[in-house]
């Protein structure tokens, strides 16, 4: 799989999870403890679900693509971001970027980069293609006298 297409898969199901449990966590959560509460008993089960999409999508992908690929959906999580909140809840970039209290916004940070950065320290051998891997069956070179 492609980078790109990579990172819109990974997005789509991380985004796709977000959007329904923060639909809970609006209806059912906010009411009985409040929004910044809400939020940090929320990213938890976003991490759990980050995990299990860079599991998924980690095998079905060529290696090279782990890094672009995360970085690709964090991209496109952090346009979708800023497009709920400015068209949907009018909020100002300011008032997206730091939230008043901050530490649920601190804690979503993290989560993004664990969400970036996930897909790479899945990958084995990152960076690295099946030929450009030395096997036991292959003999070391001999040393230089």
């Amino acid at each position: 799989m492609s980078p790109v297409r990579a990172g819109a898969v990974y997005f789509l199901l991380v985004f796709g999870t977000g959007f329904v449990l923060g639909t809970f966590r609006v209806l059912l959560v906010v009411p009985l403890v409040g929004a910044p509460t809400a939020e940090l008993l929320e990213t938890p089960l976003m991490l759990v679900a980050i995990w299990f999409a860079a599991r998924w999508l980690v095998p079905r992908m060529v290696p090279r693509a782990a890094l672009p690929a995360g970085l690709l959906a964090l991209g496109f999580t952090l346009v979708a971001e800023v497009a709920v909140g400015v068209f949907f809840r009018q909020l100002t970039l300011a008032e997206i970027a730091f939230p008043q209290p901050l530490l649920p916004r601190l804690a979503f940070y993290a989560a993004l980069l664990v969400f970036a950065f996930l897909p790479y320290f899945l990958t084995p051998n990152p960076g690295k293609t099946p030929s450009s891997s030395r096997t036991e069956s292959d003999p070391a070179p001999p040393p230089e006298s």
